[in-house]
C-alpha cells in the first residue's frame, strides 16, 4: 500500500515530524513499513511555460518552433510533439536544468535553428510510464489549467515529499485505504484523528425519476447495494490535484468520474463503480448469480465466460459488470455520458476470490473485497463521490439514494479483565491508559465490574476475543518499551525422531560420496507416469488429485520419487552436464482407498540417481555402503524383470528378509528418451521407513586379531544362470565360523569354457580369533565347501 505522506498529512498533524521517524514509529506499532521514495526525482529548473506560437521548422517536417513564455522573459524552443497547441501551459526545462537520470538541458540547435530549452513529458519529469494518462503519454505534458508563468513545475505537480510504501497483512483489509493509515498514525504518536466532512451543497430532483430500484437476488453474496445518481456528467480530465494524488498512490488516471471513485476507494477502503445509467435497461440494478453460458465482455475488452458460483451485476436484460472484480464495456462511461449510477456494494470476499482467480483477472478492487470489508462505510464512500463531483463541476446530484441492507452488521462487544492486561503483558498499566489507546483506535469503551466493556467498530473485522484487545494495548504501547524478562518455567528437552536421524546419517553418507541433494516438488503432472512407462495397472497411477492445482503439471500428489530424479537429470544432462550424481529424501503419497476421502499413506523415500561415467556396480556399492554404515546386513539383491521403468537385464529388487527396501537399477532406453537423455542412466528408490525399521545403530567392536590367517582360492565351472549370491551363501554357511573374508576375483566365459557355463573364483580367507589354524584343519573346511558346491551347485572345480 502506497501512502503519500502529504496526503497523510490531510488528516493527522504531522508537520514537525521527519518521515523516517514516523516511518520508525509506525513499524513499531505494527504497521511494517517496506520502503520510503522520493516523489522528486531530481527535476531542477523546470518552470511553467505558456505556448505563444507554433510556427513551422524550414528544415523539418516533423518538428516545429513555439515561442514560449516562461514568466520573465519568451524563449524559442524546436520540439517535435504533436499534442501542442498555442495557449497550452506546459512544464519547461529552462538552460541548465536538470532531469531525473542526470540529464541536463542546454541551449542548442535543431537543423539550425536555435532552441532554448526543452518541453517536458511526464516520464521527463520522473512519472513512471505505466501511470501517465494516454492522453499525454507519448507527448508533452499538458497541464489541466492556467498557472502563474514562470513558477516552479515542483510547486504546481507537487513534485515532492515523500511516499511510504506498506506491507498490510490479510487481516488487516481497513489498512488498505489512507484514512485506515491516517488512524493508525493518529493512535501511534497520540495524536487527533481529523475525519472528512462530508456535505453536498445541491441536491436535483428525485433517483426515482432515473432509476427503477435496486435488487439483490443472491444475499449471501452481497450485504449491501448503495446507490446514488449523478445528472449532468461531464467527463474530461481530473484536476491535477486529484491526478497526483493517484499518480503518488500508483494509480493511473483515466478521467474525472473514473478518478474521482479511484481516488475515493484509495482514501476510505470502499471500491466504486461508475455505470452510464441510459445503458442499463429497464433502468434497474439485479444483483444476481450468473447463468449458465452467460458471457460479458469488460473494460479491458476481453470476453469472459461466466459460471453460475459468479455474482453479476445485471440491468433487466444482461450482465454490466462482474461484481467486485470489473465493470462490463456494455455499461461504460465515456465522453457522451450524460447520467451516471455511483456502485457502493459490500460483497462476499470468498466469492469475490474465488471469481478473480477463475477469470485471471486481479484488480484493485478485487484485492480490496477479497480481504473482506465492512459494509458501513458504503453509504459515506457514495457521498464523498458526489461531494468531489460536485467539487470539480463534474455533474449534479440528484437527491435521495436507493440503500438495499438485507442484513446490517451488528457490532461486536469484547471484556477486556484488567488483571488480565498486566498478566499477558508483563506491564502495570493504568485503566486511563488503557482506554486513552483503545478510544484513540476509534474502539469506544466503558469500566463494568474491573473489566473495559469494548465495542468493537465493523471495520474492526480481527478483534473477536480479549487477547486480540490486549494485544492493540500492547502494540499502540509500544511492545519495544514493555521490559525484558528472564524466561520462567521448566523446558522439555527435544530431540529428533530416530527416522530423521537415520535420514540426516544417509544423508552424510551420500554427500561423502560425491553424490549432490536436491529438492524438487511433492506435486507432479499426471503425464510423467506415462514418462516413465508406469502400467496402466500400476497402483502408483492410484494418486491423490489437488483440488486446487498451480497448473497441470502441478496437479497430483507424486507415488514415486523416479519421475522427479529424472526431470532434475535431464536438465542437467541438456545443460551440457557430463556427469551427475544426485539423491533426494522426500515423501510419496499413496491412497488408502479410491476414491481419495481421507488424508494418503505418507512414505519417506530415498532416490539416488545418476550418469555419466557410471554403471549398474557403482550404483550397487552406494546402496551396499548404506547398508554396512547403517547395521542392516544379510540384504539380497533379486533379479527384476517386470518393471518398465527399468531395463528388464539390469535391475534388482533389494530385499532384506521378508522386507522390500526397494529398487535399483538401469533405467530403460524408452524413458530416458523421453526425458531427452542419451547415455545410460542409474536409479535407485529405497523406502526409508523400512530402512529405519531394520536399522541397527549400536556398533559392535571386538579387538584386532592375535593369530595369523590364510587364504585358500578356488575355481569352479558352474551354470551360466547361477548366481555369485547363492555361491557366497553356501561358502559362508559351511565355514564353520572359521571364514573372516569371501572375495570374487574373477568370472570367466571364453573358448575353454563349454557353451552355457562360467567360470568363477574366489578368494577365501580363514582365521581364527582362538588359535593359529593348522593347514589341515583349514583343508577340512575347505574341501566341505567344494563338497557343497558340486552337490547343490554340480559346480566342478578347475
Amino acid at each position: 500500500m502506497l501512502v503519500p505522506v502529504k496526503w497523510l498529512k490531510e488528516y493527522v498533524d504531522i508537520n514537525n515530524l521527519e518521515t523516517k521517524e514516523l516511518a520508525d514509529k509506525l513499524t513499531m506499532s505494527g504497521s511494517h513499513v517496506d520502503s520510503i521514495e522520493l516523489v522528486d526525482k531530481g527535476v531542477e529548473g523546470v518552470v511553467v511555460g505558456k505556448i505563444l506560437e507554433i510556427n513551422p521548422h524550414p528544415n523539418a517536417d516533423k518538428l516545429v518552433i513555439t515561442v514560449i513564455d516562461v514568466g520573465e522573459k519568451t524563449l524559442q524552443i524546436v520540439t517535435g510533439a504533436d499534442n501542442i497547441n498555442e495557449g497550452d501551459y506546459i512544464p519547461v526545462a529552462l538552460h541548465g536544468a536538470k532531469l531525473p537520470g542526470g540529464i541536463k538541458i542546454k541551449r542548442g540547435k535543431l537543423r539550425g535553428i536555435e532552441s532554448q530549452g526543452m518541453l517536458c513529458s511526464a516520464q521527463e519529469l520522473g512519472i513512471a510510464e505505466d501511470l501517465v494518462p494516454k492522453k499525454i503519454k507519448n507527448g508533452i505534458f499538458i497541464l489541466d489549467k492556467e498557472y502563474p508563468i514562470g513558477r516552479d513545475i515542483k510547486e504546481i505537480l507537487e513534485l515532492y515529499g515523500e511516499i511510504i510504501e506498506f506491507e498490510i497483512t490479510p487481516n488487516r483489509p481497513d489498512c488498505l485505504s489512507i484514512i485506515g493509515m491516517a488512524r493508525e498514525t493518529a493512535a501511534t504518536l497520540g495524536k487527533e484523528l481529523k475525519h472528512t466532512k462530508i456535505n453536498i451543497e445541491n441536491e436535483y430532483e428525485d433517483i426515482y425519476e432515473y432509476m427503477n430500484g435496486i435488487e439483490i437476488k443472491d444475499e449471501d453474496l452481497c450485504n449491501r447495494y448503495y446507490g446514488r445518481v449523478i445528472k449532468n456528467v461531464k467527463v474530461e480530465e481530473s484536476p491535477m490535484w486529484i491526478q497526483r494524488r493517484l499518480i503518488e498512490s500508483g494509480v493511473r488516471p483515466i478521467n474525472n468520474i473514473v478518478d474521482i471513485t479511484n481516488y475515493v476507494m484509495l482514501e476510505m477502503g470502499q471500491p466504486l463503480h461508475a455505470f452510464d445509467l441510459n445503458k442499463l435497461e429497464g433502468k434497474k440494478i439485479i444483483v444476481r448469480r450468473a447463468k449458465p453460458e452467460e458471457t460479458i465482455e469488460t473494460l479491458d475488452g476481453t470476453e469472459r465466460k461466466l459460471t453460475e458460483e459468479m455474482l453479476v451485476i445485471a440491468d433487466e436484460v444482461k450482465p454490466v459488470a462482474l461484481a467486485g472484480v470489473m465493470g462490463g464495456l456494455n455499461s461504460e462511461v465515456t465522453d457522451i455520458t450524460d447520467t451516471i449510477l455511483i456502485e457502493s456494494a459490500n460483497f462476499d470476499k470468498r466469492n469475490i476470490r474465488l471469481t478473480s482467480r477463475a477469470v485471471g483477472l486481479r484488480t484493485e478492487a478485487s484485492s480490496k473485497y477479497e480481504k473482506g470489508l465492512t459494509s458501513d462505510i458504503a453509504e459515506m464512500a457514495c457521498n464523498r463521490v458526489c461531494q468531489l463531483i460536485e467539487m470539480v463541476e463534474a455533474g449534479e446530484v440528484i437527491a435521495g439514494y436507493i440503500d438495499v441492507y438485507p442484513k446490517k452488521s451488528e457490532e461486536k462487544k469484547v471484556n477486556v479483565r484488567i488483571n488480565k492486561v498486566e498478566e499477558l503483558l508483563g506491564i502495570k498499566i493504568t485503566e486511563e491508559q488503557m482506554i486513552d489507546i483503545l478510544e484513540r483506535l476509534e474502539l469506544r469503551c466503558k469500566i463494568k465490574d474491573n473489566e473495559i466493556e469494548v465495542d468493537v467498530p465493523s471495520f474492526r473485522q480481527d478483534l473477536e476475543i480479549e487477547a486480540d484487545i490486549i494485544e492493540e494495548i500492547g502494540r499502540v504501547y509500544g511492545f519495544h518499551n514493555i521490559p525484558s524478562q528472564p524466561l520462567m518455567g521448566s523446558l522439555s528437552k527435544g530431540e529428533k525422531s530416530r527416522l530423521r536421524r537415520i535420514e540426516d546419517l544417509v544423508k552424510n553418507i551420500l554427500v561423502g560420496m560425491g553424490l549432490n541433494e536436491i529438492t524438487t516438488y511433492s506435486f507432479i503432472s499426471p503425464k510423467d507416469f506415462d514418462k516413465i512407462s508406469l502400467p496402466e495397472s500400476s497402483f502408483k497411477r492410484q494418486y491423490v488429485k489437488i483440488m486446487n492445482p498451480l497448473g497441470e503439471d502441478y496437479s497430483v500428489m507424486r507415488t514415486t520419487l523416479i519421475s522427479n530424479m529424472m526431470d532434475v537429470l535431464s536438465k542437467n544432462y541438456k545443460k551440457g552436464i557430463e556427469r551427475s550424481w544426485a539423491f533426494e529424501t522426500g515423501n510419496i503419497f499413496i491412497p488408502n482407498g479410491v476414491p481419495v476421502n481421507s488424508l494418503p499413506y505418507e512414505i519417506r523415500t530415498l532416490s539416488i540417481g545418476m550418469y555419466g561415467d557410471v554403471d549398474f556396480f557403482d550404483l550397487k556399492g552406494i546402496v551396499e555402503e548404506l547398508g554396512n554404515v547403517l547395521g542392516i546386513k544379510d540384504i539380497e539383491y533379486m533379479p527384476e524383470r517386470n518393471n518398465n521403468t527399468f531395463h528388464p537385464g539390469r535391475t534388482a529388487t533389494i530385499v532384506k528378509g521378508n522386507h522390500v527396501l526397494g529398487v535399483l537399477g538401469e533405467i530403460h532406453p524408452d524413458v530416458t528418451e523421453n526425458y531427452g537423455v542419451k547415455d545410460r542412466t542409474y536409479v535407485a528408490e529405497l523406502d526409508l521407513d523400512i530402512i529405519n525399521l531394520l536399522s541397527n545403530l549400536n556398533k559392535k567392536h571386538k579387538e584386532l586379531p592375535k593369530y595369523p590367517g590364510m587364504t585358500r582360492d578356488i575355481s569352479i565351472l558352474i551354470d551360466d544362470d547361477i548366481m555369485v549370491k547363492d555361491i557366497e551363501k553356501i561358502v559362508w554357511d559351511n565355514g564353520d565360523g572359521l571364514i573372516e573374508k569371501v572375495e570374487l576375483f574373477d568370472v570367466y566365459k571364453g573358448k575353454q569354457v563349454p557353451e552355457g557355463k562360467k567360470s568363477v573364483a574366489y578368494s577365501i580367507k580363514y582365521r581364527s580369533y582362538k588359535k593359529t589354524l593348522t593347514d589341515e584343519e583349514v583343508t577340512k573346511v575347505h574341501d566341505k565347501i567344494i563338497n557343497e558346491l558340486s552337490q547343490r551347485l554340480n559346480a566342478v572345480l578347475r
